[in-house]
């Protein structure tokens, strides 16, 4: 039976989405798989050139009689970008998505960038050569060409700009030079390191002493991969624990090896701690990737890892995709963080990606947090993954935070309006006076929630979106999703009141409220307006770190993974904002906020406190959290799951329809659904398996985004297989009828976002 190849040429050029078809003669098509390196004829002269097979298919794309055939297979130039392919192919497959998409993100796209290079000028002479050539020089009074030439005498590899600078000389010297055969030009492409060592104050690693529990962790890691077992393990330590210790001397054992290492953390505003750290320990082996950082330096990283010129790359989702030749660990610190979801087709989780490069690189996979995912710690249970735990402080002197749950109806009823509890006002107070750290956390951002009239209630609302528009210090109001921006109404655009004002609070208020009440405080505020630029994130923490400030105010970037040993005191002031959302994780994300954020105090010498301000104070998420007690906290969330048919007891497809059609939104919605429910009974797989479980169609959380209207539909089986089985049949639906014409359809896995 015939087959045919869809071979990307030239993977690193920007059109990454142009692929050409081969057939594949028959003696090659065992050999010839996804990501396979083969050579073929090209182009109108038959040129031969490598390219890789990111496709395979019985159908041809036109006439057959044009489809060349594939050349050979290059069995001995299995790359990086092979294994890279093939990881495209399983996202692909696993997450619902074009394998255009799949490649866009796990390769290294060249884009049209500014390379960067390094020239330098070489002497071609002998000594006795270019004296002669220097005194013809003075004779002629040829100064420009006599100052270049006695510079290289002195320094026979002179660089580029050095000439011109320095000698001051013109290109056009250089030009006459180089044509004479006096000296020639090299150039040296350069990558930029982002990683500023100079800027380090301690360059210079200090040997520290493992706690018996993080070495035990340490010797069974070590154990197990001198034996060539590879897995991946759970690190569940509670905050402050030291389980960075415990990755930098994983990684070290790694590296002792000839490996490399990828460490990813969730938020870029984490980078400056732990780049600093794994600096201090591995010197010029350390670079960073993250989303600030330009196009060229993000390829530059790239080219650095792929020539062996690092041997640890750090940084959020993304940094998976380093083409490491030798990878022999990947790190997922905060393993529970939502960011290691992807919000944009293909809809990955880095944390099953992993595993999966993981096993095609036989490498071992580590996760660590204080607030596991339940479904990393379900797995845990299971034997699926090797769970170690942490129960101590990893300082001597450090001990988990007195934490006091305060409720706000009873302080509502004592007369205070404040948003500051007695309890934490009083606290705040103390800790200024001694001279200690504040830290604030808000979830959310922006000045207030809302603007609304309280004469009739109305509230001012995206044109293009169904969502309020955010009010921002300075007049503004703002759409988050689209970006739909106006001024605020001085009177109420409905009624005419002039009783029109701005509702709930923000990072903005908080910071007002602080200066107000304690003006000769010093706070900072850290939240998406005041950490926008290249170095945002780095020069508040830097400052806070210093002791520059006494109040940080901030969103949940505050509270993920920062080590302050002077913070005493933790203030949680809106605890129930997470609690309470459609997401039917809302009572994870609440627990795991709130018991990070908790953890920020007395992380060093000093006792810490932590007050939870909560409309909710009997509810379990905020009980266990308060006390720090996951265990407790995930049978009584596990028992909820269960009850509700919710992963990871069940797994969940999310089926998400767009169109700017209202009613074919609707149609097509309803055609999906009818389509499983007739796959669901042909199958016997399927049917053996237990019936699929449906929730919808039904209009999205917003119903309208950006002038699309939104529509969804959820898909619940035990088997997640049956899942990826039931999306690849309706891939191949949607590709023959006619009602998607104008509708887009989006697939997503155990979804970490509402829609």
């Amino acid at each position: 039976m015939e087959q045919y190849a869809d071979i990307i040429i030239n993977i690193s050029h920007e059109a990454v989405d142009r692929v050409f078809q081969y057939r594949i003669p028959e003696k090659l098509q065992q050999a010839v798989q996804i990501g396979t390196p083969v050579k073929v004829p090209f182009g109108n002269g038959n040129r031969f050139q490598r390219g890789y097979v990111v496709g395979i298919s019985q159908t041809p794309n036109f006439d057959v009689a044009k489809i060349k055939d594939i050349d050979s297979v290059e069995e001995k130039r299995i790359t990086m970008e092979s294994q890279l392919i093939q990881l495209a192919g399983w996202i692909k497959k696993q997450y619902g998505s074009t394998m255009i998409q799949a490649l866009k993100t796990v390769l290294p796209v060249k884009d049209k960038i500014e390379q960067r290079e390094q020239r330098t000028l070489q002497l071609l002479l002998t000594k006795e050569e270019g004296e002669t050539l220097l005194l013809e020089y003075e004779k002629k009074h040829y100064k420009a060409k006599e100052r270049l030439l006695l510079g290289l005498l002195k320094q026979p590899m002179m660089p580029y700009e050095v000439a011109l600078k320095k000698l001051n000389v013109t290109s056009s010297v250089i030009k006459s030079l180089e044509k004479e055969q006096v000296l020639c030009v090299r150039t040296k492409q350069v990558h930029r390191n982002p990683v500023a060592y100079s800027v380090l104050e301690k360059e210079t690693f200090t040997p520290i002493m493992l706690r018996e529990e993080q070495q035990r962790i340490v010797d069974a890691f070590s154990k197990e991969y001198e034996e060539g077992i590879r897995k991946t393990y759970l690190i569940h330590g509670v905050t402050g624990s030291g389980k960075t210790e415990v990755y930098m001397e994983l990684i070290a054992k790694v590296l002792e090896k000839g490996k490399q290492a990828i460490v990813l953390i969730p938020e870029i505003s984490l980078t400056y701690q732990t780049v600093r750290r794994f600096v201090e320990r591995f010197g010029g082996q350390v670079t960073i990737l993250n989303s600030r950082m330009s196009k060229g330096e993000r390829y530059d990283q790239f080219m650095r890892a792929k020539n062996g010129e690092i041997s640890i790359v750090i940084g959020p989702r993304s940094a998976l995709f380093m083409p490491f030749q030798k990878l022999g660990l990947i790190v997922i610190d905060e393993e529970h963080e939502m960011s290691y979801k992807s919000e944009s087709v293909p809809k990955y989780h880095a944390r099953e990606t992993a595993i999966e490069r993981a096993r095609m690189a036989n490498a071992s996979v580590v996760l660590g947090s204080a607030t596991p995912s339940l479904e990393s710690y379900t797995k845990a249970m299971l034997g699926e993954f090797t769970l170690f735990t942490m129960k101590q402080r990893a300082k001597k002197q450090a001990v988990l935070p007195k934490v006091q749950v305060v409720d706000l109806r009873q302080e509502l009823a004592k007369g205070n309006r404040s948003m500051f509890s007695g309890t934490l006002q009083s606290l705040m107070a103390e800790r200024l006076q001694k001279g200690e750290q504040i830290m604030l956390f808000l979830n959310r951002r922006g000045y207030s929630n809302f603007i609304s009239c309280r004469k009739c209630g109305y509230v001012a609302m995206c044109p293009h979106c169904d969502v309020s528009l955010t009010h921002h210090r300075g007049g503004s109001l703002r759409c988050h999703y689209c970006g739909y921006e106006r001024p605020v109404p001085k009177i109420c655009p409905s009624c005419q009141s002039k009783y029109i004002a701005g509702f709930g609070t923000g990072t903005q208020k908080v910071e007002e409220a602080v200066k107000k009440m304690f003006p000769m405080s010093r706070v900072l505020r850290m939240d998406t307006d005041t950490t926008k630029g290249k170095e945002g994130f780095d020069r508040i923490l830097a400052t806070f770190s210093k002791g520059e400030a006494d109040v940080l105010i901030g969103t949940q970037m505050i509270v993920k993974g920062h080590d302050f040993p002077k913070v005493t005191l933790v203030g949680i002031l809106a605890a129930d904002l997470s609690l309470h959302s459609s997401d039917f994780r809302a009572g994870e994300r609440a627990f795991q906020l709130l018991t990070q954020a908790s953890g920020r105090a007395g992380r060093g010498e000093l006792l810490g406190d932590v007050v939870i301000q909560t409309y909710n104070p009997e509810h379990y998420s905020i009980v266990t959290a308060s006390k720090q007690d996951y265990e407790a906290f995930y049978q009584q969330e596990i028992v909820y799951r269960r009850l509700m048919k919710y992963p990871p007891v069940y797994q969940m497809l999310t089926i998400f329809i767009t169109s700017k059609e209202q009613d074919l939104a609707i149609q097509a919605s309803v055609a999906l659904k009818d389509a499983l429910v007739s796959f669901n009974h042909q199958r016997e797989e399927i049917k053996e398996a237990g019936e699929l479980l449906f929730i919808g169609p039904s209009e999205a959380s917003f119903g309208k985004i950006q002038d699309l209207y939104r529509r969804v539909l959820y898909v619940k089986h035990l088997d997640y297989e049956m899942l990826v089985k039931s999306k690849d049949f309706l891939e191949g639906y949607i590709e023959y009828s006619v009602i998607f014409k104008e509708v887009q359809v989006q697939f997503d896995f155990n979804a970490m976002i509402v829609y």
